[in-house]
């Protein structure tokens, strides 16, 4: 769904400068940038005059500003999202240099629904992003030039080194990934949202169902844990499709395997830990909760030194 509605991005986004696409507001409980049409004195586009009235969820939030983009495109002068030839998802073979700047996000998992959701964070976020996807065209034809779509083999170690040029940081939203991949050699940041925690709090029926899922989850700690990059570990409680920034947080201990949270709160969380990078390794617990966090940067420090002290 997300990526359906995705799918006009490039066109919006580059005329975004005469929509008002980011406001500070004081009532979401993270200090999101994303606009609203029900904050009063707020300027509803004509875009989305009809849906004013309606209760939006925080993606829709964006993506109201997306949904006419193809009758928009020729009048901005965007240029056609794919090439009459098809060249636009040809791969470079070019090799980068070894002195390139690594400033982009590697998504992996870029084509499911909490992997879109990371990306529009990172869009939002005006950050360099790179997504592992599997139809490269169908995810080209969504972000348009504001995702480098890769897709490929990710026990190819050749494919791997090439969807990691330039990359700085990796964000995980799914399990499977990591204790697949080979080498992420140059990544100086992996960010892997897990929710291993909701998994093992399961019994029954239910144990079952998630059985493999929780298997890969642990895989994925494990090996990031050895991996000798540093690591942020996020487990959620379990994922919610509820609308996010209704609701404040909780990070105490033991709340991801009782607690739960929204899928748009958790993208969230991870593109907000882009900014607290730790020496080795940090994992942390979240769910939502009544915590109202207005500087993530200030409170993930503060988690951040907790942890390390008890590791004292």
């Amino acid at each position: 769904m997300v990526l359906a509605y995705a799918a006009t991005l490039s066109s919006t986004l580059s005329f975004q400068n005469s929509i008002p696409f980011s406001s500070q507001r004081s009532g979401t409980p993270y200090g999101s940038s994303f606009p609203s049409s029900r904050d009063n004195g707020s300027v509803v586009p004509p875009l989305v005059v009809c849906l004013a009235k309606k209760k939006l969820s925080f993606m829709d939030q964006i993506l109201d500003y997306i949904e006419g983009g193809p009758k928009l495109r020729k009048w901005y002068g965007a240029p056609d999202i794919l090439e009459k030839d098809a060249t636009a998802i040809e791969d470079d073979e070019d090799d980068y240099p070894e002195d390139e700047v690594r400033d982009a996000v590697l998504v992996t998992d870029g084509d499911s629904e909490m992997g879109q959701m990371v990306i529009l964070s990172l869009i939002v976020k005006k950050a360099r992003v790179k997504a592992l996807v599997k139809d490269k065209r169908v995810a080209l034809e969504a972000f348009g030039s504001y995702v480098e779509s890769l897709a490929g083999d990710t026990s190819d170690n050749r494919f791997v080194k090439k969807a990691l040029r330039g990359v700085r940081t990796i964000i995980c939203p799914n399990e499977g990934f990591l204790s697949n991949v080979g080498s992420l050699q140059g990544v100086q940041h992996v960010i892997l949202l897990s929710q291993l925690s909701a998994y093992s709090s399961k019994s029954g029926f239910q144990s079952m169902m998630k059985s493999n899922a929780k298997k890969l989850a642990e895989q994925d700690e494990s090996v990031l844990k050895t991996s000798g990059i540093p690591y942020t570990i996020i487990r959620t409680g379990a994922l919610q499709d509820t609308p996010g920034g209704k609701q404040g947080f909780t990070f105490d201990q033991g709340c991801a395997a009782s607690g739960s949270i929204s899928k748009e709160d958790a993208a969230f969380v991870c593109v907000a830990a882009l900014d607290c990078t730790p020496q080795t390794g940090f994992i942390f617990e979240v769910a939502n909760g009544d915590n109202r966090v207005s500087d993530w940067k200030e409170c993930l420090s503060t988690l951040m030194e907790k942890a390390n002290k008890k590791l004292q």
